[in-house]
């Protein structure tokens, strides 16, 4: 049988739902911070106004690996819904991977601070800036999974609308870095980071498919 519309699918465990929005919290402000992390490198190299930035998302991350590892511990000492308690698992450990993509890349640019030609600081924006939108877009729908699953649809669209632009810019982006006058070595290194901006919003995807998946299943 389905769920009722707009009730948390743990209604009866305050305490869990409130670790699973504190957990999807992390994950949306973990995007934010993101964006302005790569905006501040862009803008003045790297800084201690960066670096305050990249120690918030692994702040962040660490806190979202205590949140998952609750969430999970509570699911198996608990007989809340069970039919769907894999999915939840699934969906909290591939979101977590999600947070740590965004980590990694910050870490990336932390350790081996990529000189970025200012020619090309227009795309690396607008990549960041679309690859926010889909994480934002994929917290969204995360939300809607725990409360009105019939709205999973409608983020999803979003999040795969974003990931497309990201593709897009990501493509752009790399055309005009090898199309510069930089030498090979330079244009592969910031290819690397192209990527690693990119794959965020690819791994978004990923996921709203599984989600969506999940969501059919509650609905039925």
């Amino acid at each position: 049988m389905a769920l009722p519309k707009n009730v948390f699918m743990f209604g009866k465990s305050k305490a869990l739902e409130h670790k699973i929005d504190e957990f999807l919290d992390r994950l949306s402000e973990s995007a934010l911070l993101f964006d302005l992390a790569i905006k501040s490198y862009l803008s003045d190299g790297y800084s201690e106004d960066f670096a305050a930035k990249r120690k918030d998302v692994n702040d962040n991350e660490s806190a979202a690996d205590v949140l998952r590892r609750e969430i999970e511990s509570q699911l198996y000492s608990q007989t809340l819904i069970p039919e769907s308690r894999g999915d939840v698992l699934g969906l909290i450990e591939t979101l977590d991977d999600v947070l740590n993509l965004c980590e990694s890349s910050l870490w990336a640019f932390d350790i081996e601070k990529p000189k970025i030609p200012d020619e090309h600081h227009a795309l690396f924006k607008e990549l960041t800036e679309m690859v926010v939108q889909s994480v934002e877009a994929l917290a969204r729908s995360s939300r809607a999974f725990f409360r009105d699953f019939d709205r999973v649809t409608y983020h999803n669209h979003k999040v795969m609308f974003y990931e497309t632009e990201a593709d897009k810019v990501s493509t752009k982006l790399k055309r005009q870095i090898f199309a510069s006058k930089l030498d090979l070595a330079h244009k592969m290194h910031l290819r690397f980071f192209v990527e690693s901006i990119d794959n965020i919003a690819d791994w978004s995807e990923d996921v709203a498919d599984r989600l969506a998946i999940y969501a059919l299943k509650r609905s039925v």
